[in-house]
């Protein structure tokens, strides 16, 4: 079961929203000029690492009823295998590496941390920045621990010092070398899913809450909360604290370590005169955006537009450019988001995420270098760009429609674990060594 579901990415695609101005705070920043522009591509721990069985989306895939398509089990085995994708992001000749470190592996029991796992992710920081990498490193992509689901998640009050206390074991074990720090990935997105053109089903949340239910009753608890599934309203309190407690400890250990989260933002487009674009961009930023005042810089996942109606999005029109599949075509959709997240919050804005679930790499081939062409229009027009990061380097685990959507740079053989190097790849290679598209 995957269609309508909150971890299956195709349905994420056009979720979250744009940016809402009335809550920027503080001056225009420039982009620091210390920092060269990243060109890089991106991964997620669950997602590739593989048996990451003391996460919370772990146990959901194994009881019954599931909602997943299919385990994770060994997914690209980067566990092991990490240094062969740094090596290929070096050969492509890419400077930068996103990856996230799981707090699952790092405390699997509360109060019990890893010192093996943290040196683990050290070491995959200094790698990178032995091969002339910037390693920017995601504090949290989505998962959580099991015990934290089952003490009630970002729901219990003191999730909030949990994360900061796990945060700051993390930036004491290799903030040294990050180059970029997110506490989060995307928390904005389950209430972007509230503006979906499709929203949940009765059956599907009911699917859901039974996966929740068997999960927690595996847990030996009465509850298993995580915010990409049940209602996020009231997680969302406890997850803007969270990286407001997160950043703190995060400089007290390294003060001049730029810090941000990543939001889904899709380019939202107006549809009517009544439109609920900016009921939408306030629902669903609003709350991010009010903790972000102290952040140093913003990162944005964007991967197409959203035509917003009166109370949800709607279809895109009927001239609009249509892919193969379907869905729309418009890679400029990321230029746009930069220019707007920039607009709404001052601060720099970094793209950790952009790319197409495409089988034929072809279209991703053409996708890159319109959408690196309008990140370009935008730094040209004064936005300060840190980077554009494309999602993801490997072909790997798409949560809840599991090995089916193709977004790699990179095949895996899900026997073998064979990489191989895509021409989409390449181009994004030849773009960044070129220092941009125009000339790549």
């Amino acid at each position: 079961m995957t269609a309508g579901t909150r971890f299956d990415r195709r349905e994420m695609i056009g979720l979250g929203a744009a940016a809402v101005a009335a809550a920027a705070a503080g001056p225009l920043r420039a982009a620091p000029a210390s920092h060269p522009f990243l060109w890089g591509a991106a991964t997620a721990g669950h997602q590739v690492e593989g048996n990451n069985i003391n996460a919370d989306i772990w146990l959901l895939e194994q009881v019954k009823p599931t909602i997943f398509a299919e385990p994770s089990g060994d997914a690209c085995d980067s566990l092991h295998r990490w240094r062969e994708d740094v090596a290929i992001v070096k050969a492509l000749g890419l400077n930068c590496y996103r990856f996230s470190v799981e707090w699952s592996r790092i405390e699997p029991a509360p109060g019990q941390f890893s010192q093996a796992w943290l040196d683990h992710y050290a070491r995959i920081v200094d790698h990178c920045r032995e091969q002339g990498l910037a390693p920017v490193v995601t504090f949290n992509h989505f998962t959580t621990p099991r015990w934290f689901a089952a003490a009630g998640g970002w729901e219990n009050p003191d999730a909030p010092d949990l994360f900061a206390r796990y945060c700051d074991r993390v930036a004491r074990a290799m903030a040294a070398g990050i180059s970029h720090a997110l506490t989060f990935n995307e928390p904005n997105l389950a209430l972007g899913g509230n503006w979906a053109i499709h929203p949940l089903s009765q059956a599907m949340r009911d699917a859901v809450a039974a996966c929740c239910a068997a999960a927690a009753k595996a847990s030996g608890s009465d509850r298993f909360s995580l915010l990409n599934a049940g209602d996020p309203a009231p997680m969302i309190s406890g997850v803007v604290a969270a990286h407001v407690a997160a950043r703190a400890a995060i400089r007290a250990v390294r003060s001049d370590l730029p810090i941000g989260m990543s939001l889904a933002i899709p380019d939202n487009v107006a549809v009517g005169a009544d439109s609920g674009i900016e009921r939408k961009r306030a629902e669903v930023y609003g709350p991010f955006f009010a903790v972000m005042d102290k952040d140093d810089f913003i990162g944005v996942q964007t991967y197409g537009r959203a035509f917003v109606g009166a109370d949800r999005d709607v279809d895109p029109p009927a001239d609009a450019p249509k892919r193969p599949g379907g869905g729309e075509w418009f890679p400029a959709a990321i230029g746009n988001v930069v220019r707007y997240a920039y607009k709404a919050t001052g601060l720099p804005v970094m793209v950790t995420e952009n790319g197409i679930d495409a089988a034929d790499d072809s279209e991703r081939e053409r996708f890159i270098p319109e959408a690196v062409a309008s990140v370009e229009a935008a730094r040209h027009d004064g936005v300060p760009v840190l980077g554009y990061i494309h999602w993801s380097l490997l072909d790997n685990f798409e949560w809840m429609s599991g090995y089916g959507p193709k977004f790699g740079l990179v095949s895996v053989d899900r026997r073998t674990f064979k990489r191989t190097v895509k021409p989409s790849a390449k181009r994004l290679g030849a773009i960044a060594r070129a220092g941009g598209v125009r000339a790549g």
